[in-house]
């Protein structure tokens, strides 16, 4: 059976920044937990952020790819640069995957290291930009496919369709 990486605050676990949840008791995520597919990762706190903590965008011309890369920054709401730890968050997800047989990942969308079709555009603004946070960033380019949590779905389809590999044991 296909195990899918999935972000903590999707299943109910308070580690968002601000000590929320961001998604609960979706049916699909319900299946794959009663199935055993889900291997819960918090990127963030797996690298020692606390819960709360400041909220951090990242800041470049481009995004988590950008800071991968060496060219750009997360920093938090107080100016603090956090962005070795964004990059130490990644690994650990992608370490995880790895030991888990994982080549799929719903990530939080938004997020400046789970974003996957949006980030926010680093002036604390609420300004959406498209662009993916550093770990889906880490992640696809290790060929683990990413997918929001509003493409469940999607993915689910994907892996119980006719003939996928999820179907298998």
């Amino acid at each position: 059976m296909e195990r899918v990486l999935v972000s903590a605050c999707l299943l109910g676990g308070k580690v968002r920044y601000n000590g929320s949840y961001r998604l609960n008791d979706h049916p699909i995520l319900a299946r794959w937990q009663a199935e055993g597919r889900i291997v819960q990762v918090c990127p963030e706190v797996a690298a020692g952020f606390s819960t709360p903590r400041p909220p951090a965008e990242i800041r470049s011309a481009g995004d988590g790819r950008a800071v991968l890369r060496g060219q750009g920054q997360v920093v938090e709401l107080t100016g603090n640069d956090v962005t070795d730890l964004y990059r130490e968050a990644g690994q650990i997800a992608l370490d995880l995957a790895r030991e888990t047989g994982c080549r799929y990942a719903v990530l939080t969308d938004g997020s400046p290291s789970c974003g996957s079709s949006f980030i926010y555009d680093g002036s604390f603004s609420s300004n959406r930009v498209a662009g993916v946070g550093t770990t889906t960033a880490l992640l696809e380019a290790n060929g683990i496919r990413v997918f929001s949590e509003d493409r469940i779905g999607e993915l689910d389809d994907l892996l119980t369709g006719p003939g996928s590999a999820g179907t298998s044991a």
